[in-house]
C-alpha cells in the first residue's frame, strides 16, 4: 500500500518539515508502514528498528519545531545497506558468518556523517553474501526481489537499498560498489546512483582498495546532490581519503549542461547489449544533443582488463573468506568458495600485472577525458533476469561480471560514474544509462543527469507496488 509519502523526495520532505504541512514524526510512520507492506513480497530489508526510527523522528520533530535542524537532510528515513556499521545494530554482510555479530559501537564514516546531519535511520538493507557479486540473494535471507516483477533480480549488491528507494520506502538508502554494486540495481529498478570518485567518500580500508567505494541510491538527481554534500565531508579515520573541500553539488545540478562533450559507447567493444537496451541508450543520446550537448562514438582499449578485474576481485574475496573459522568458510556459498579456490592459483606477479593494466586503463581515462567530458554508456547490457541466478544464460555468461561488463571497468580506473533512469523497456522493466566522468567530476555528471532527468519525467516515478 502507498501512502502520501511515498512518491516524495528528500527535498520535498525537508520542505514540508520546513513549512509544518507534515512532521518526521508521519513521515517516519509511513515508511515504516511501508516498509512492512513490501517486505514479504520483495525481501530488501534484514533489520527494521521501528523504536529506534520513530525515537530519532520525534528527535527530529522537536527540532524543526524550534527552527533549529540539525542539517542537511534531518528527519528523511534513509535505509543503510548491511555492509556499513550503524551503532547499536549487528552488521551481517549478507553472510551465515554473521547470525553472531554483536551491535556495533560506532557508525561508519558515511554513516556518521548523515546521522550528524539529523537523518533517521529505519533500518538495514539486504545484500548477498560479503557484497560479492552483482545480485542479492544470500542463505542468509533469501531472495530480494524486483519490485517492477517479483520474478527478477533487482541486481545487486546493493539490491536491498535500491528497492527500498523504488518502492517509496524511503528516499535515501546508502550502498557500496566494487564492481558495479550501486549502478547495477539502480539500473534494474528504476532508480538513480553515483559511484563516486575514489577517496572521495572516507570509507573504512576494504580488501578491494581503490576499487570500493561508497555511496547512496535516491529517485532524483536533486537528492543524489543534496546526499554527495553530506557524505563526502571528512573523517580522519580514513587515511586515504582526499582532503575536504566544501563542494556545492545541489547547485552544480542545476547549471545548464549545453556544451557538454558526450562520447558514447553501446558496449565498450565487449558486449552487444539487448535490443531494448540498446533503443532505450539510442533515444537517451537524443535528448543529450536536444540538451544543448555534443554526442560522437569513442573507441577504448579493454583488452585483458576482464582477467584483471577478475585476480583482484578473487583475491579480495579470498582475504575476507581467510578470515573465517573453518566452519564458517564451509558454510559460504558455493560459487564464492569457487572464486576462493582460484584466488589460490593466482601468483603474485599475475597481480603486479592486473594492477599495472589497471592503472594503464586509469590513464587512458584520464586521456579520454582530454577530449571529452562524459563517456556514455548503457548501465547493464542485459535486461533483470530470474532472481536467485547468477547469471542470465550460463552459456553466454559464466560469472556476474561477464554481464556487467560496463560496470567494473570504471572501478578499476577509479573513476566517477552515475546510473541515471533514462526509460523502460516494451515489457515495462526500467533500464539505466552510465554516465562516466573525469576524476572528481561529479558536478559534471550531476549536470547531464539533471537534463535527462528533466527530459525523462516517466523514467524516476515511484511505483505502486
Amino acid at each position: 500500500m502507498t501512502t502520501p509519502f511515498t512518491s516524495m523526495s528528500a527535498a520535498r520532505l525537508l520542505a514540508g518539515y520546513a513549512d509544518r504541512s507534515f512532521s518526521p514524526v508521519e513521515v517516519m510512520r509511513a515508511a515504516l508502514e511501508r516498509a512492512h507492506a513490501i517486505q514479504p513480497a520483495l525481501n530488501p530489508f534484514v533489520l527494521i528498528d521501528e523504536a529506534a526510527a520513530l525515537a530519532a523522528a520525534r528527535q527530529s520533530e522537536a527540532r524543526w519545531l524550534r527552527g533549529e535542524p540539525a542539517g542537511l537532510v534531518d528527519g528523511i528515513p534513509v535505509a543503510v545497506k548491511d555492509t556499513a556499521a550503524v551503532a547499536g545494530w549487528p552488521t551481517r554482510f549478507g553472510s551465515l558468518s554473521g547470525r553472531s555479530a554483536r551491535a556495533a559501537a560506532e557508525d561508519a564514516q558515511l554513516v556518521q556523517r548523515l546521522r550528524e546531519h539529523g537523518a533517521a535511520f529505519l533500518g538495514k538493507t539486504a545484500a548477498p553474501e560479503f557484497a560479492w557479486k552483482g545480485l542479492t540473494d544470500s542463505a542468509a535471507h533469501g531472495v530480494t526481489r524486483n519490485p517492477w516483477n517479483a520474478a527478477l533480480t533487482p541486481g545487486g549488491s546493493s539490491g536491498g537499498s535500491a528497492v527500498a528507494v523504488a518502492t517509496g520506502v524511503v528516499p535515501l538508502a546508502t550502498g557500496a560498489d566494487g564492481g558495479g554494486s550501486l549502478r547495477i540495481p539502480a539500473s534494474f529498478t528504476g532508480t538513480l546512483s553515483v559511484k563516486p570518485t575514489a577517496g572521495l567518500v572516507p570509507n573504512l580500508p576494504t580488501p578491494l582498495g581503490t576499487m570500493a567505494v561508497v555511496g547512496g541510491i535516491t529517485r532524483t538527481v536533486a537528492d543524489q546532490a543534496l546526499l554527495l554534500e553530506v557524505i563526502t565531508q571528512a573523517d580522519r579515520r580514513d587515511s586515504f581519503a582526499v582532503p575536504f573541500r566544501a563542494r556545492g553539488y545541489r547547485a552544480d545540478a542545476q547549471a545548464a549542461p549545453a556544451g557538454l562533450r558526450i562520447g558514447f559507447s553501446r558496449g565498450l567493444g565487449l558486449i552487444e547489449p539487448d535490443p531494448e537496451v540498446a533503443r532505450v541508450f539510442d533515444e537517451s543520446l537524443a535528448r543529450l544533443r536536444d540538451a544543448g550537448m555534443t554526442v560522437e562514438p569513442v573507441e577504448l582499449d579493454l583488452r585483458g582488463l576482464d582477467e584483471a578485474f577478475k585476480v583482484c576481485w578473487a583475491l579480495a574475496f579470498a582475504e575476507i573468506i581467510g578470515r573465517l573459522s573453518a566452519a564458517d568458510q564451509a558454510a559460504v556459498e558455493p560459487a564464492l568458495q569457487a572464486l576462493d579456490a582460484f584466488a589460490d592459483t593466482v601468483s603474485g606477479r599475475q597481480l603486479q600485472a592486473a594492477q599495472r593494466a589497471a592503472r594503464l586503463f586509469s590513464g587512458q581515462m584520464t586521456a579520454l577525458f582530454d577530449r571529452i567530458d562524459l563517456l556514455v554508456t548503457p548501465t547493464v547490457p542485459v535486461l533483470p533476469f530470474p532472481a536467485g541466478q547468477l547469471t542470465p544464460d550460463p552459456a553466454r555468461f559464466e560469472h556476474w561480471w561477464d554481464w556487467t561488463p560496463l560496470t567494473w571497468p570504471f572501478n578499476l580506473s577509479r573513476n566517477p560514474a552515475a546510473s541515471v533512469p533514462a526509460g523502460f523497456t516494451r515489457d515495462g522493466l526500467p533500464v539505466g544509462v552510465q554516465l562516466i566522468g573525469d576524476l572528481f567530476a561529479e558536478s559534471t555528471i550531476l549536470r547531464a543527469a539533471a537534463a535527462l532527468e528533466a527530459l525523462t519525467p516517466a523514467a524516476r516515478a515511484a511505483l505502486p507496488a
